[in-house]
């Protein structure tokens, strides 16, 4: 059979109009894709359908689709082509879990696909021992993608819910390494940043641990989570994390922030949890 290649991402909208029709038989006839690379795409999360008002991704290549239904294809050859990294677990709480994410790996997909993701990582490689039952993620709270560090995924609707409202509580305490450019001239007693970002208040405490090769490692507990808050905060006081491509200047080494440990009550057990990532997976 002969199979299509485009050199720019393409999105294929298509109306089920033949009853039994599978989503492989339908994308195949539609785009001129081999079965095998939409099986591929719809399996990374590429295919989406829409019935009676709800989308969802659709993953299984044999699924009947009803009379009526939409699909959607995000096809885009770089996005399927990446390869996933590997997640560390760091603490099992039962109904959630805290994970090491990489730098590079997203927190959740996009339309394009999502195997790149620590969601649908830790749902493909991260269940529990054999023999039990596969458990459900929710993403509860989210990591740049160029940032490493720890995540906490929730595995039922109520935790994810439980768990959130900590963090837009602020009892959910967060602690980060930075190494940023130059030295980078705190107090002993540390400083508080406090500049408002996008019109709303954020709060970002900042101690300097070392200088190091004209630059400074920095611990960084924040109150609020506005978005790139760390790296925006340190960029305007004139010392951008190194590494940030966004703030700062790309670096070889990529961004050098890393989520390193966490302090909240469990809202399941209501005992106190600190989890912090070893001191083999903290910044040097």
């Amino acid at each position: 059979m002969s199979d299509t290649s485009f050199e720019i991402p393409q999105k294929f909208e298509f109306t089920v109009t033949q009853a039994e029709q599978t989503a492989l038989d339908l994308l195949a006839e539609g785009t001129g894709l081999s079965k095998q690379r939409i099986k591929d795409a719809m399996n990374k999360g590429a295919v989406w359908w829409t019935l009676k008002g709800k989308t969802l991704r659709l993953r299984r290549a044999t699924k009947v689709l009803y009379k009526g239904s939409k699909i959607q294809f995000f096809y885009d050859e770089q996005v399927l082509a990446r390869k996933p990294e590997s997640a560390n677990l760091i603490y099992d709480g039962g109904n959630y879990s805290i994970w090491f994410k990489p730098a590079g790996m997203l927190s959740q997909g996009s339309q394009w696909g999502d195997h790149c993701s620590i969601l649908r990582w830790v749902e493909v490689n991260g269940q529990p021992n054999e023999g039990q039952r596969q458990r459900e993620c929710f993403l509860v709270h989210r990591l740049d993608a160029d940032a490493m560090g720890l995540i906490i995924l929730a595995h039922d609707s109520q935790s994810a819910a439980k768990l959130s409202t900590l963090f837009q509580a602020r009892d959910m305490r967060k602690f980060y390494q930075a190494w940023v450019v130059d030295d980078c001239d705190v107090p002993t007693t540390g400083l508080t940043l406090n500049e408002e970002l996008d019109g709303k208040s954020a709060t970002t405490h900042i101690k300097k641990i070392r200088v190091e090769n004209n630059k400074t490692l920095l611990d960084v507990h924040i109150e609020t989570g506005r978005k790139h808050q760390i790296r925006r905060h340190l960029a305007n006081i004139g010392h951008p994390i190194v590494g940030d491509k966004l703030y700062g200047t790309k670096s070889p080494s990529g961004l050098q922030l890393l989520a390193y440990r966490l302090e909240f009550v469990c809202p399941n057990a209501k005992q106190p949890v600190i989890v912090e990532l070893p001191q083999e997976l903290q910044l040097k």
